[in-house]
């Protein structure tokens, strides 16, 4: 007779006990692999993995699969639930990353190493990279909707297998990607391309430098009429931050998991999925009671991190999805009462939130730009490093070391030096206090000097560098050559008598920008402005510039009532012309690093109000405000 499988298998006393160490024996293997762990790692790793053989031998006798499974049913499905959410409410930027992960320097080069496959690819996902980010945020919250309530958890484990192997296979290459590594690349460009004749040219200056072992990084495999086929050696593009969380860790804890914390944390989620697909076989759809324990269960592990994150959105959206789920089991009809009608709902309610944060803006800003930013605090938040120079030396018979910093009078009176049994090793550098970036440091819009227009200079802060920076020449016809020149009129003043009267005729007084003034860098003028409204567009051409007639309607009213407005986008001179011709709109335009414009807004264009380098208002494509409403709000205001 078939023995009934039982939620607390033998003894539930000992099967919660073993639960307990086993998810202790985990987090002590998580920590002994962490750096802030480093001295004592050895005795962590050591102590987790007999907890964890120990523990999972127990749960085996005690048949506790069940309630093993069950708790990782609780703690994945709310932590999928959350997960997706963060990336579902700025899909866009979860894109980015993705397309980080797709050229061919990231991911592909790690395929290329492992199985020698110098052709392969994955920038033919670049253009889908949207479509994939949005795919796999409703893939999370759906599968883990499903993981709480039961529900075709055969299907959903496997699918959450493949995602998490995956998953842990990116955060691993992530972890272990090394800059300075090479690799060969093979690409295949058609003769007529462009850059296959640049490439010939390349190839052509390599030979003719054969000497430079730097120049000898590209060969060509094959070359007919029609095609060019060649190999070039490159270094890896190592992605710093996998972007499982989205900007939501580094907005709301101040930092993101570094790689190896990343691949740790899903190390430790492929843990607790590998028990559920273990245990696929006997978990069945929850009763009306079950249901309310992994609901409230799972409704604590999306409230944590809700807590973490600082959003608390989740919650609500967690609970109205499980519920939702439910009531569609049992008010689905003849064909929608079913799990398969439960996880249309859920796509449903996901696709509504990404239409909506696609439409408008996230729910939630993470991001250093948001409103109610002072970028000039975010700006200067960095902690400048300490560090101190250590001197290494070993003792030649034991092997022992110790460190000395070489200012210390610990280190003048050991005279280590004078002691034949210590020899000196290395200088090794200690941080006292570790270097963090400011959360600000690429918002630095500029122009060129020469390609100022009438539109740039109208500006008082450009007006004042201009003030500061311009030369007065003369522009005097040579009467024997019938050529016009300009000189400084300090240089005609100086050497009166190498320019005649007889020879050279006065034409006209100039005023001209100074040679020595290159850019016009218009950063700590923006933040010291009253209010400046700020038109961003990373890409001029893509924009939707349908609200154009808005903006031109707000660019007026701020004009009178002696607001700036200007736009900052990534585009060359050319572009922005051909924008100002179409558009009829010649307002002042600087230029910006476009990965900088993405992450002050998705949206493109959007509108952005600064007050004394306070985020005031941050307006998308589709929420520029109508003349009267802007008055009120930030002029009147």
């Amino acid at each position: 007779m078939k023995q009934k499988i039982t939620f607390s298998g033998h003894s539930m006393i000992f099967n919660i006990a073993f639960i307990g160490l086993n998810l202790l024996g985990l987090t002590f293997l998580v920590l002994g692999n962490h750096e802030n762990f480093v001295d004592s790692s050895g005795l962590l790793n050591m102590v987790g993995l007999i907890l964890m053989i120990l523990t999972i031998g127990g749960l085996i006798l005690f048949k506790g699969k069940m309630m093993m499974s069950s708790v990782s049913r609780v703690l994945v499905g709310g932590l999928f639930i959350v997960s997706g959410l963060v990336k579902a409410n700025d899909p866009i930027g979860f894109s980015y990353k993705l397309e980080e992960y797709f050229e061919d320097g990231a991911l592909a080069y790690r395929i290329k190493e492992l199985f020698g496959a110098p052709s392969f690819s994955l920038e033919f996902l670049m253009d889908s990279a949207l479509f994939l980010s949005i795919l796999i945020c409703i893939a999370e919250i759906v599968l883990g909707v499903l993981t709480i309530i039961g529900g075709k958890i055969k299907i959903v484990s496997y699918f959450m297998l493949f995602m998490m192997l995956f998953f842990t296979f990116l955060t691993w290459h992530t972890a272990n990607c090394d800059s300075e590594a090479t690799f060969v690349d093979r690409d295949t460009y058609e003769m007529n391309d462009p850059l296959a004749q640049q490439k010939l040219g390349q190839i052509k200056a390599n030979k003719e430098n054969e000497d430079k072992a730097d120049d000898k990084n590209i060969t060509v495999v094959s070359k007919t009429s029609s095609e060019l086929v060649i190999d070039e050696v490159k270094k890896p593009q190592c992605v710093d931050d996998c972007g499982c969380f989205g900007d939501a860790m580094k907005g709301s804890v101040g930092r993101s998991l570094t790689p190896t914390e990343s691949l740790w944390k899903d190390i430790v989620v492929l843990y607790l999925v590998i028990w559920i697909f273990l245990a696929q076989r006997i978990i069945k759809p929850n009763k009306p009671k079950e249901n309310l324990y992994y609901t409230i269960a799972s409704m604590l592990v999306i409230v944590f991190f809700a807590w973490v994150f600082g959003w608390y959105f989740p919650i609500f959206f967690g609970l109205a999805s499980i519920l939702g789920a439910l009531w569609m089991l049992r008010a689905g009809g003849k064909y929608l009462a079913n799990h398969y009608g439960a996880a249309l709902l859920v796509t449903f309610l996901c696709g509504l939130l990404v239409t909506f944060v696609l439409v408008y803006t996230p729910l939630k800003d993470y991001r250093p730009y948001a409103v109610g930013a002072d970028l000039k605090l975010k700006m200067n938040n960095g902690v400048e490093g300490e560090y101190e120079s250590m001197l290494l030396y070993q003792n030649k018979k034991t092997g022992k070391e110790k460190e000395y910093s070489s200012t210390s009078q610990e280190y003048i009176d050991s005279k280590i030096w004078e002691d034949s049994d210590w020899e000196y090793k290395d200088m090794v550098q200690k941080t006292i206090v570790a270097a963090v970036n400011p959360s600000i440091m690429d918002f630095n819009p500029s122009i060129r000097a020469d390609e100022l227009a009438d539109a740039e200079k109208s500006l008082p802060f450009v007006k004042s560098v201009l003030d500061t920076s311009t030369v007065k020449l003369l522009k005097i016809l040579s009467l024997e050559y019938e050529s016009e020149m300009e000189i400084p009129i300090e240089e005609y003043e100086l050497d009166l008598g190498g320019f005649p009267e007889e020879e050279y005729t006065i034409l006209d007084t100039l005023v001209s920008i100074s040679p020595e003034l290159q850019d016009i860098e218009i950063k700590d003028a923006l933040l010291e402005q009253e209010k400046v409204v700020l038109i961003i567009s990373r890409n001029l051409e893509e924009g939707s510039w349908g609200g154009i007639a808005r903006m031109k309607e707000l660019y007026k009213l701020c004009k009178k009532n002696e607001i700036p407005f200007l736009m900052i986008c990534n585009a060359t001179r050319d572009e922005i012309n051909k924008f100002r011709k179409k558009h009829s709109f010649k307002l002042p335009v600087f230029s910006m690093d476009e990965i900088e414009l993405k992450i002050i807004s998705r949206s493109n264009p959007a509108l952005l109000v600064l007050e004394n380098g306070v985020v005031k208002a941050k307006y998308s494509k589709r929420t520029i405000p109508a003349k009267d409403k802007f008055k009120t709000n930030h002029i009147n205001n």
